[in-house]
């Protein structure tokens, strides 16, 4: 769309109702303008080989296709398709007796605190919302279309084809939001298992299990009313091919989604619910494989929203540190492959770092964080994120304080390692004698015990520890002063321990978690 007419659809007098102002949010594909009540998104003229755009009939069609298949979940939502139209004063408006220009797909405006993405954020978010919406996507799946035309989508043949398609497009990222070793690995990968699984890819074929879905289920297209009405919008509309496939791959991207928010409870949550619902049983064999092409998916969609130059800097700088999460949890899915039942703990004072290293390592593992500044709070009957000036060892962190924070930290680890699941315990564990009993824990259950270790210089510390004192969601009561105290109160843990991890909490989050990964001999070699 050319820059004047862009710059005409900012003004509210380009709109049939009235609106108080205009916001446009860009993807790689769309420009999405809001109003006070709906939202008017006009696709880019752009052509990706996997979507093409780039003529004003191919626009149409696509945006006629838009509505008609959204509505199938969300039939609410989307009020139709609409002209662009140019005006006499050279710009364009949605409406209208002028040439058209473009067109655009209608919605109503959602209310952006009820996407689920928000919602998780926030914390409201729990098991009911997650059961029903698992429920609700089952229902979608058993009455979806399928026919021989589907069929093919999922064959051994079409999803290498996917992935090469892929691993083309990405090929020119790495180096800035793939790592190169990465790419060579999770390709090599991706070769194996379907050389290895191609019965199971055949059996789901046979049954029944490839349909038309949505092809673009996540967090940011859930809206959940607060009637517990649940609207899933934005499906793929653009290439059919993406959106005929096994529903195991349909589901596969928000159990992703949920992974890379840190609630992988969740995604067990909603797969054990949806298994419930279909009688899909069999789908546990092979979601993990495509929760690996989701990520790795999402990870191409930020690259080329990172490579789009029409978007603000600030945007594609933050496209970018996502692309290279999401390419990350994607090798990590192949990575925690060959991990055993693990118990982690992290080791350093407060402002070393150690809770970030925890959250990016846990993001690729899977495994749930057990924060020691949550638990002491819950234990005193406070909210995670009240502040408590406390002096040294005094109120809420006196020693027999801690003691407690301390065993309930094993207890929940212990009930974690029970029930076959890994777990990160994320504390200062500044003694040695501190450290012992989960060591004692893992043993007891088989488990692998590391120690994340994390270091870095003061003065980054410090910076830390200014900026967390500002952020009304950190849990941590850490500052300057406590942080000096404990390290002359601190012990190293030293290689009788177990496996110690020291990191340089300084470097970049690839090497971080590269780092850990590389001393757990699990990191994988392309």
């Amino acid at each position: 769309m050319e820059q004047r007419f862009l710059r005409s659809l900012l003004k509210p007098a380009a709109y049939p109702e009235s609106t108080s102002a205009v916001e446009l949010v860009q993807t790689h594909v769309s420009y999405i303008f809001l109003t006070d009540d709906y939202a008017y998104k006009v696709k880019k003229p752009v052509d990706f080989g996997f979507l093409n755009f780039s003529t004003l009939d191919r626009r149409r069609f696509y945006c006629d296709e838009e509505v008609r298949l959204n509505r199938r979940l969300c039939p609410s939502l989307y009020l139709g398709v609409v002209e662009v139209r140019e005006t006499a004063s050279d710009g364009a408006a949605f409406f209208g007796e002028g040439r058209i220009v473009d067109y655009a797909v209608k919605m109503k405006r959602l209310p952006a605190e009820r996407m689920l993405d928000r919602l998780l954020a926030a914390g409201g978010v729990g098991g009911n919302e997650v059961r029903a919406l698992a429920r609700t996507v089952a229902a979608f799946h058993l009455q979806a279309e399928r026919n021989d035309e589907i069929a093919p989508f999922g064959s051994i043949d079409t999803i290498r084809g996917n992935w090469e398609e892929n691993f083309n497009q990405t090929r020119i990222f790495c180096g800035t939001t793939l790592g190169g070793r990465d790419f060579l690995a999770i390709e090599q990968w991706v070769e194996r298992f379907l050389k290895e699984n191609s019965p199971l890819f055949a059996e789901r074929v046979a049954g029944g299990f490839i349909r038309d879905g949505d092809g673009d289920l996540h967090l940011e297209n859930i809206s959940l009313g607060e009637d517990g009405s649940i609207c899933i919008f934005d499906c793929i509309e653009f290439n059919a091919r993406f959106r005929y496939g096994d529903t195991a791959a349909d589901i596969a991207f928000l159990l992703m989604d949920f992974d890379a928010n840190g609630r992988p409870d969740l995604s067990a949550l909603f797969l054990d619910e949806y298994i419930r619902a279909t009688g899909d049983g069999e789908i546990s064999r092979i979601v993990d494989f495509y929760k690996v092409y989701r990520a790795y998916v999402r990870g191409k969609v930020e690259s080329l929203r990172f490579a789009d130059h029409q978007i603000p800097e600030p945007e594609r700088n933050t496209a970018r540190e996502r692309a290279a999460r999401y390419f990350r949890l994607a090798r990590g899915y192949i990575c925690r492959r060959n991990l055993p039942p693990t118990l982690i703990i992290t080791c350093g004072p407060s402002g070393s770092g150690k809770s970030f290293a925890a959250r990016e390592i846990a993001l690729e593992l899977g495994l749930e964080i057990i924060s020691s500044d949550v638990v002491r709070k819950e234990l005193a009957g406070l909210p995670p994120h009240a502040r408590r000036a406390e002096g040294y060892g005094e109120g809420i962190y006196a020693a027999a304080v801690t003691t407690r924070t301390y065993a309930e930290l094993l207890r929940r680890a212990e009930a974690r390692l029970a029930a076959g699941r890994g777990v990160i315990v994320d504390a200062t564990f500044r003694h040695a004698p501190d450290r012992l009993p989960f060591r004692t824990l893992a043993a007891r259950h088989g488990a692998r015990f590391s120690i994340i270790h994390a270091t870095c210089g003061g003065e980054l510390v410090r910076r830390r520890l200014a900026d967390r004192g500002k952020d009304p969601a950190e849990p941590s009561d850490g500052r300057w002063e406590i942080y000096q105290r404990q390290m002359r109160d601190f012990d190293p843990p030293s290689a009788d321990e177990g496996t110690v991890v020291t990191i340089d909490t300084s470097r970049s989050v690839a090497e971080i978690a590269d780092s850990f990964l590389e001393a757990l001999g699990i990191l994988p070699c392309g």
